[in-house]
């Protein structure tokens, strides 16, 4: 198999539908998979893949779980996955940003998600598809995850910068989505949605456009970059689009601002 991009174009994967050890993996609701979907595309329940100790959302699941769900699509070591799913890619994210986690190096994210391959009329299906199980079995690396005390360790380090990818109003505190609002002191606030373009279909914006938005705000490649939101769902995105940009050290918060904003002793800006 040739390599695959890490944003992988529409036009692209039409061409290559047939590829063996492709695996295509489609995040949206079910009601939206069971209409159109890309040809192939296996369904992915986003609540399969993230884990909840309330009041603390967006998880890591455990590792057995994990495998037995990826095992249910047919995932192996050997598989290129190609994720995506109908809302600005978020989901998709996670999954990537997940298998990276596992040590798995081979995937891509379909850019602009179902939105763009309808809008550009590439071929779709309807109903359900299935691969033949596999007997996948996990063990997370710990390169990819960021955790609170990993965070509170690093308040200070100026190789590291904390990037929020909420809204302002979340960001801020003027809207507050667990006992405490604001957000994690020295973190600058990039909203996710400021790297997609809805003149193009939800895509990525241009590279150069990207980097200079997130540089203007010192986020640069020569520092560690640990991202968060409110449960991992928007920020696990900035990472894939950090690491399309080519930052060679990103980390993604699990639990994020559900975890820090409801514990009792962490600090906080607003």
């Amino acid at each position: 198999m040739a390599m695959f991009s890490l944003l992988l174009q529409p036009d692209e994967l039409v061409r290559r539908l047939d590829e063996k050890n492709l695996l295509l993996i489609d995040l949206g609701s079910e009601e939206s998979y069971l209409a159109r979907h890309v040809p192939g595309a296996v369904h992915l329940d986003y609540t399969h893949i993230v884990a909840a100790r309330p009041p603390v959302m967006g998880l890591l699941p455990d590792e057995h779980r994990l495998s037995r769900v990826l095992s249910q699509l047919g995932f192996t070591p050997e598989s290129h996955v190609v994720a995506y799913d109908a809302e600005g890619n978020g989901r998709a994210s996670r999954l990537l940003w997940t298998l990276e986690e596992l040590g798995h190096k081979h995937f891509s994210l379909l850019d602009g998600g179902l939105k763009a391959w309808l809008v550009e009329e590439c071929p779709v299906k309807e109903g359900r598809e299935s691969r033949q199980p596999s007997h996948f079995h996990g063990r997370y690396q710990g390169h990819q995850a960021a955790d609170k005390e990993y965070i509170l360790a690093h308040l200070l380090d100026p190789k590291v910068v904390i990037l929020d990818a909420r809204s302002p109003a979340e960001y801020h505190g003027e809207y507050v989505r667990a006992q405490r609002g604001g957000h994690i002191p020295g973190a600058v606030n990039f909203e996710w949605t400021q790297a997609i373009d809805q003149e193009r279909n939800l895509r990525f914006k241009p590279m150069d456009e990207l980097r200079s938005s997130l540089e203007a705000l010192g986020i640069t490649p020569d520092k560690e970059v640990i991202c968060y939101c409110q449960t991992h769902h928007r920020s696990a995105h900035t990472c894939m689009v950090l690491k399309y940009l080519g930052y060679p050290k990103i980390k993604g918060y699990p639990g994020s601002w559900s975890e820090w904003g409801n514990a009792p002793d962490t600090p906080i800006k607003v």
